[in-house]
C-alpha cells in the first residue's frame, strides 16, 4: 500500500509510507514477506521493520493474507498466523505516516534491486498473478 496524496514538506518515498502485506521474490521460494517503509524505518537507511514466514505452497495455492491497521499498530497474517506487528512509536510523521489515506497496489513487479539481484530467469515465461479477492473493511475506534 502507498500514500494516495503527496504532503507538502515530504519527500515521496519513503517518507510518505508503504506498507507492505505480502511480498514474494521467485529466487526465494516460499518466503512471504510483510514490511512497513518511512522516513525513519527503510531498507535504504537499514532500519526497515519487516518479517517473513515460509508458506511452502505460496505459488500454488490460495492463502487469505490480511492487514489490520489501527491508529496504535499495523499488524499483517497469512492464514489468521500474525506474522509481523508494527507498533505506532508515537514520536512523528517520520516513524507513523501511517494516519493518511492509502491505496492498494496488486501487481507483479520483474526485476529491480531486490527481485532482480540474482538476475531474471527468462525460462519462467508467461507468468500470471491469481487473486481470488479483495476486501476491505474500516476500522471504528470503540
Amino acid at each position: 500500500m502507498l500514500a494516495s496524496q503527496h504532503e507538502f514538506g515530504k519527500d515521496y518515498w519513503p517518507d510518505n509510507g508503504e506498507i507492505d502485506i505480502m511480498e514474494h521474490v521467485g529466487f526465494d521460494a516460499g518466503k512471504i514477506h510483510a514490511s512497513i517503509h518511512s522516513k525513519a524505518f527503510n531498507h535504504i537507511a537499514k532500519t526497515q521493520k519487516t518479517a517473513q514466514i515460509v508458506i511452502k505452497d505460496a505459488c500454488e495455492a490460495f492463502h487469505d493474507y490480511s492487514l489490520e491497521w489501527t491508529p496504535k499498530e499495523i499488524r499483517v497474517a497469512v492464514d489468521d498466523n500474525i506474522y509481523f506487528e508494527f507498533k505506532n512509536p508515537g514520536q512523528s510523521w517520520q516513524e507513523w505516516p501511517f494516519d493518511e489515506p492509502f491505496h492498494l497496489l496488486l501487481n507483479v513487479a520483474v526485476g529491480g534491486f531486490w527481485g532482480g539481484m540474482q538476475g531474471v530467469d527468462e525460462s519462467i515465461w508467461p507468468q500470471q498473478m491469481e487473486i481470488d479477492f479483495v476486501r476491505l473493511y474500516h476500522y471504528r475506534e470503540k
